[in-house]
């Protein structure tokens, strides 16, 4: 084996790496040639079987820790690219920090240019949901859309809805609400489908203000250690399901064909459009390059429940008559859905209310009777508050929960507050039963809604601990780092069909890695835990 053809061009040495692969679980040298990882083991063995040649570079980590490259299961790339230039309200505390931002943004901007941003959490300042009131008085001239930090609802002011013809005699749109005062007058809340009778007023970015937001974007994402995502684009109840093909076609295929790419995307399009994805990707394999990946359809069964717009069996505790939002027709999605199962298309299904989940279950179960058993990897997006009898259906049918540990930080005090104690404990969040069920996790951050950050998601799934919080919420739902690292490399590349290239670090797989400060086992504290060093993709050295 000895030879400049198979020896290797960057060998990492004098390493702690944890491979995800349970065949070789740990490492402390690897060879990788031409992208991809010719060996691992101990630096003497790597020399003895001739990967070591001539022209072979060393990278001496001096002891530091490896993991294979996070993916995260569930962004929405562009969407967020395109926030970090608009008004951010994330961390937004109280009304005036809220009117003050929008504020500082209006000052100097043009007459009827929209004044675009979002992120904000009602729950952060004690519940109170914004209105247009708060600053219509200095947004005369301009229409404002902030949207809501989980997509599912949005603030105008006055002049935005009377600018799309919003008033006290429109009705609520099916699979939406427009949410008025005791007058009936619209506060300038919209709820999921109703975010319709606006969206489409609002200008596209352009071509290069995308472009621009997914190399931004990509750039945030290598610096959090993610060399993966699985983008489900800017498609939200409401929006134009052409948003996410445009950028398919100007954004990434650009970016791929120009030798832009900075991450690996899977690539998911709106289940409303599955005939084109099997038209347009017929005569391709899922991989379309060794950036690009074709993943599925998505679609909605219900909203969130920071909007009240998650479906549950019982109705909110704070909104007594309400149980929620069938975004999607519920006999249109099974229909639809077992159409592009039939023909081998990935399907995903955002659920977050415990009968959004059930009926998500449900239609799989009727699909497997109608189109036969197949390794479909079934996703359901969210997979957030689970009914009695819901997590044996997961396991049993080798469903894949694609979930988002940092939510539940933000969702700890709320989902009592909307839910009652008992339904809250009993069904949010439910890693570990999940797990022991033997149902997949698939972890993400569905950013730009929570931060992209695996770390923090790490921390999240195995402390539960959310901000100002000294004990874990619903403790026995915690899971071992090693299940978490998982659910972001080796078990998201599977629910992907991503596994044989990426997701651990194994011989003939992309060497994607990350450098980390220390070794995730060896966390003590709560606030202990590592940050990136150095993020890696193909060997190639990509962060800092």
């Amino acid at each position: 084996m000895v030879g400049s053809v198979t020896s290797a061009q960057l060998v990492i040495k004098n390493a702690v790496i944890y491979t995800s692969d349970p065949s070789l679980p740990w490492a402390e040298s690897m060879a990788i040639r031409s992208g991809r990882i010719l060996a691992l083991g101990n630096f003497s063995s790597l020399h003895a079987q001739g990967f070591i040649g001539r022209q072979t570079r060393f990278l001496d980590l001096q002891g530091k820790f490896v993991v294979p490259g996070f993916i995260d299961s569930h962004v929405h790339l562009i969407s967020g690219g395109l926030q970090m230039a608009q008004v951010d309200l994330r961390a937004v505390k109280s009304k005036s920090e809220f009117i003050r931002k929008v504020e500082q943004v209006v000052h100097g901007m043009d007459k009827d240019h929209w004044v675009l941003g979002g992120g904000w959490n009602n729950e952060y300042w004690g519940g109170e949901l914004p209105q247009a009131s708060w600053f219509d008085n200095i947004t005369r001239d301009n229409p404002v859309w902030l949207s809501r930090m989980d997509g599912h609802m949005g603030l105008a002011n006055s002049m935005a809805l009377a600018k799309v013809g919003i008033s006290n005699s429109t009705d609520d749109p099916v699979g939406g609400s427009i949410i008025k005062s005791m007058d009936g007058a619209p506060t300038g809340l919209l709820v999921d489908a109703a975010m319709q009778l606006l969206l489409p007023h609002i200008p596209d970015p352009t071509i290069q203000e995308r472009r621009n937001a997914m190399i931004r974007a990509s750039k945030i994402g290598l610096s959090r250690g993610v060399t993966a995502v699985v983008d489900f684009g800017r498609y939200f109840p409401g929006s134009s399901t052409n948003r996410v093909w445009q950028d398919f076609y100007e954004v990434y295929r650009w970016a791929d064909e120009s030798s832009r790419m900075l991450l690996r995307v899977c690539l998911f399009f709106p289940l409303e459009t599955w005939s084109l994805v099997a038209d347009t990707f017929k005569n391709a394999r899922r991989t379309l390059s060794q950036w690009i990946h074709i993943g599925g359809v998505k679609a909605f069964a219900d909203g969130s429940l920071g909007s009240n717009s998650a479906l549950f069996y019982e109705p909110y505790v704070d909104d007594g008559s309400n149980h929620g939002l069938h975004v999607a027709n519920p006999d249109w999605l099974s229909d639809t859905v077992i159409k592009a199962d039939k023909i081998g298309i990935q399907v995903a299904i955002h659920a977050i209310g415990d009968k959004a989940n059930d009926i998500v279950l449900s239609i799989f179960e009727d699909l497997i009777f109608k189109n036969g058993v197949k390794d479909r990897r079934f996703r359901i997006e969210h997979a957030q508050h689970l009914a009695a009898g819901a997590v044996d259906r997961f396991g049993a049918n080798d469903l894949i929960a694609s979930v988002q540990p940092q939510h539940l930080l933000d969702d700890a005090a709320s989902a009592v507050k909307k839910l009652g104690e008992r339904r809250a404990v009993q069904e949010s969040y439910l890693f570990n039963s999940l797990l022991s069920r033997n149902a997949r996790l698939a972890f993400g951050s569905d950013w730009p809604v929570a931060e992209l950050d695996p770390i923090g998601g790490i921390k999240a799934a195995t402390r539960r601990i959310p901000t100002d919080w000294h004990t874990p919420w619903i403790p026995s739902e915690r899971i071992t780092v090693d299940a978490a690292l998982n659910g972001y490399t080796i078990s998201a590349a599977f629910a992907a069909f991503m596994e044989n290239e990426i997701g651990s670090l194994s011989i003939g797989k992309w060497a994607d890695f990350v450098v980390l400060s220390r070794n995730l086992w060896n966390v003590t504290d709560v606030e202990d835990f590592p940050f990136v060093l150095a993020t890696y993709i193909g060997g190639v050295h990509a962060y800092p």
